[in-house]
């Protein structure tokens, strides 16, 4: 099997170490990934801000560029729910009579990377060690959009040594949104706020989610809280082996 990771804009330009933890782990489980350098925005910026039209070149490229690979791993439910659902009827606004079947065939078999894992790899125990205590936050397009279930907990709780606690509220907005945080930024505050208490209330010492976004967010309203949680994206916890030979 032929597999391409897609790393997304925000991963490749502030956590570039959230792509290395999904090379690592699925190295581990004895897969070569590719690296695309042709791979660009999957548009999710331009049309969750009304930009269709800019977005549509993006999804020409991003078909192109995958076009040959069995299974796309992206450690984003965001964007890998974007191109799911929204690819093909950009596609029909080109010039390329045949770009919305090219995005037809491309779509299915594009995977977030906890349902990669545990869907189409059938494995939940990536052989991770992470002795801390850690708390998931299921973001809206990981719960909502993807509907990603239990997938992530069930690889949280295969990891050794992990102390996985229950996050209060667990099912509630952190408020980000992406520009929704700039343009309502005092809804978005507010929904933070609410977040924070609770990450703070279940005692973890790590909060991870299958989005580094709502980490990038949550992670902000912790630190000016003075809070020493950590953020850390889901791939990285199960990327670790700490304390084994």
């Amino acid at each position: 099997m032929r597999v391409a990771l897609f790393i997304t804009c925000l991963n490749d330009t502030l956590f570039p170490g959230t792509g290395r933890a999904v090379l690592t782990v699925l190295e581990r489980l004895g897969h070569t990934v590719d690296f695309p350098q042709e791979q660009t925005c999957c548009g999710q910026m331009h049309v969750n801000t009304g930009y269709r039209q800019d977005a549509v070149p993006l999804v020409a490229r991003f078909a192109r560029t995958f076009a040959e690979y069995d299974a796309v791993v992206t450690p984003s439910a965001s964007c890998a729910g974007l191109v799911r659902d929204s690819h093909h009827a950009l596609a029909e606004y080109h010039t390329d009579p045949g770009l919305p079947r090219q995005v037809a065939e491309l779509a299915p078999r594009v995977h977030e990377f906890t349902e990669f894992l545990t869907d189409v790899l059938g494995v939940t125990n990536v052989g991770a060690r992470f002795p801390h205590r850690v708390t998931y936050h299921p973001t809206c397009h990981s719960l909502r959009g993807l509907r990603l279930g239990d997938r992530p907990l069930r690889l949280l709780r295969a990891v050794e040594d992990i102390d996985l606690v229950d996050l209060p509220a667990a099912d509630s907005c952190c408020g980000f949104g992406g520009t929704f945080a700039v343009k309502n930024a005092e809804t978005s505050g507010a929904m933070l706020a609410d977040k924070t208490r609770d990450v703070l209330a279940s005692g973890a010492d790590v909060l991870c989610a299958a989005d580094n976004s709502c980490l990038m967010h949550i992670g902000g309203g912790l630190s000016r809280h003075g809070s020493t949680v950590r953020t850390m994206h889901l791939a990285e916890i199960l990327a670790a082996t700490e304390g084994t030979a």
